[in-house]
């Protein structure tokens, strides 16, 4: 055994630097000890650098004799032949492989044809596959070797043809064919391949309209493409054809909403509820149409009045039809959010939350939830200290959970508003430990805000300007916002507030969505601060507007590289990094949304 390893050592050093003569020597004695396929190759490879054809067909002569059923090697014999130049002989013997292929046994077929493929003569390794579909007679589907083969040839038709023709008869290998189709031609829109395919499948929807294999290609090909208003339509036509209870519909709708095409998602649950109150998923549909319009509305530029007021009816019908019960609490949550914070019906939202705390079989985290949204707006209305009771309560029940602290990180932001800096302080570098990064990172940044802003002059009023600032605009009283930060500037200037001034007059402009002009304040915060804490905040930000709001993708990309390479101990490095890969075209999934 050691000697052998020596011989191989030395074998693959010899071949490697190109002394083919020594090379030879050893694999001829590795191969005359072991006959196997590694040592038979190798040392033909030599032979065929020499080059010694002679020996070349003695060895291979010799395969073929100690390994008969395997009829691969008699194509490396044609090959010897081809590499003499004598293509007449050549060809000879690859017509006579084909023609001793008489038995049906898939593993030989696969040998020749595969043999023929390696060495690159493609019109054998075609004619070696398809002599094999007669031999087997249907009992193996030589369509994929097939159509591989065309694909190498450049015949596309013809390859898309053999992957259709495989699904006419099993079905089962629909995924397959997509991950060959996929891998091979790519799926870009205007390509000439993606037209060919669409045609072929259109023209046997149309000849076999029972066959439904062909509309789920169809439908995956204009996913894969991102068309999902004609996958809908597709979807829609077979779910009807079919009978079939809205289950395709909810997929789509799901891809829909991971891919931000919220009018078609929307679409798909508003089909599936047409189905009726008895369908499966008609719940489901109900609560999921409800969701996908509250992210269009969150998630998108182009919402109007009208689809605020749609989705409030929404709403208030769904949950007038299942009841106001357990079920239902996190819905009426919702629609307190859209009628507070879009709506301005802070009265209305208030009185639906207040309803929800009451429904005493809720789940004890879901009416927490409630607790935690209803302080939120009292803050907004200006009944600070009631909303610190429900922060509290929730604090209290929750105190080992992220909800507890979620809700001590909010009673400690209080605090902060109305000035007692110290006490909010000692709060938030508790919750710096939390197990919430998103948590953790709040309290530090708030933490930082007050370190950095207190005992600089003695009477903290830059920092009472700035918190007032900031409830104010949380009040959505944002010209008053607006002037305090002026007053900052004018008073204060140069001060170590400065970033957080420039942060909070780009929140104020986001959500007033005055985009461009949000983006100016986060490329000042880029440019003049650097060093400061809210620098990884202001890119990522930045990157997000570009991506999402001023479709800008390059320069979205550009700013999550900095990130990445400027900040790598960010909070938002993982996420920049999912979105970079995203846009550089790494996959098409759509990384989530961090508020």
């Amino acid at each position: 055994m050691s000697q052998t390893s020596l011989d191989e050592q030395l074998a693959a050093q010899y071949y490697q630097s190109g002394d083919f003569q020594l090379a030879a020597i050893y694999y001829e004695k590795l191969y005359n000890k072991k006959p196997t396929d590694f040592y038979y190759n190798y040392y033909l490879k030599s032979l065929f650098e020499l080059p010694d054809f002679d020996a070349a067909e003695k060895l291979v002569k010799k395969q073929i004799k100690t390994w008969p059923d395997n009829p691969g090697y008699a194509v490396d014999l044609g090959m010897v032949y081809n590499t003499q130049g004598n293509s007449k002989k050549a060809k000879q013997q690859f017509e006579k492989s084909i023609k001793n292929l008489e038995r049906p046994v898939v593993n030989e077929i696969l040998q020749l044809g595969n043999a023929f493929n390696r060495i690159g003569e493609k019109e054998y390794a075609l004619k070696t596959f398809q002599k094999g579909e007669k031999l087997m007679n249907g009992d193996y589907p030589f369509n994929f070797q097939i159509a591989r083969v065309y694909g190498d040839m450049g015949n596309y038709d013809a390859m898309i043809e053999q992957y259709l023709t495989l699904l006419e008869k099993r079905q089962s290998y629909l995924q397959s064919v997509q991950n060959e189709l996929n891998r091979t031609i790519g799926l870009e829109k205007e390509s000439q391949l993606n037209q060919m395919l669409k045609e072929q499948l259109l023209r046997r929807i149309q000849k076999t309209p029972n066959q439904t294999v062909y509309a789920e290609m169809l439908i995956w090909m204009y996913v894969q493409q991102k068309e999902f208003k004609s996958a809908f339509t597709q979807a829609k036509a077979l779910d009807r054809r079919q009978k079939e209870d809205g289950e395709r519909i909810m997929a789509l709708a799901q891809l829909g909403r991971s891919n931000k095409a919220y009018d078609v998602a929307i679409q798909c649950y508003e089909y599936v509820i047409t189905k009726g109150e008895d369908n499966y998923y008609y719940i489901e549909s109900k609560v999921s149409l409800l969701q996908v319009m509250n992210q269009k509305i969150i998630y998108t530029t182009n919402y109007t009045t009208a689809d605020l007021t749609k989705l409030e009816s929404q709403y208030m019908s769904t949950i007038d039809e299942l009841g106001r019960n357990a079920r239902t609490v996190l819905l009426m949550n919702k629609l307190a959010h859209l009628e507070a914070y879009y709506l301005h019906n802070t009265d209305k939202a208030i009185s639906l939350l207040e309803e929800a705390i009451g429904i005493g079989n809720a789940a004890p985290e879901h009416i927490a939830r409630c607790k935690i949204s209803l302080g939120d707006i009292l803050i907004a209305k200006g009944d600070i200290w009631e909303a610190s009771l429900y922060f509290s309560q929730v604090e209290k029940m929750y105190k080992y959970d992220v909800l507890g602290q979620e809700s001590k990180f909010k009673k400690a932001r209080i605090y902060y508003y109305t000035g007692d800096f110290e006490w909010a302080k000692s709060q938030l570098d508790v919750l710096k430990g939390s197990t919430s990064k998103l948590i953790a990172n709040d309290a530090l940044e708030l933490s930082l805000l007050i370190t950095d802003n207190t005992g600089i002059d003695t009477t903290e009023n830059t920092l009472r300007m700035f918190a007032r600032a900031d409830l104010l605009a949380v009040q959505n009283k944002d010209d008053a916002a607006w002037k305090t930060l002026d007053s900052i500037n004018e008073l204060y200037p140069y001060h170590a507030v400065e970033d957080e001034v420039l942060y909070k007059r780009y929140q104020i402009k986001l959500k007033q969505r005055e985009y461009s002009e949000a983006a100016t304040f986060l490329e000042k915060i880029i440019d003049q601060h650097s060093e400061d804490i809210l620098a990884d905040n202001a890119l990522y930000n930045l990157g997000d507007l570009y991506q999402y709001r001023l479709n800008d993708k390059e320069k979205a990309k550009e700013l999550y590289q900095r990130l990445m390479i400027d900040y790598p101990g960010s909070l938002f490095v993982v996420e920049a990094r999912k979105r970079f890969r995203q846009l550089r075209g790494d996959f098409s999934e759509t990384p989530a949304i961090i508020d």
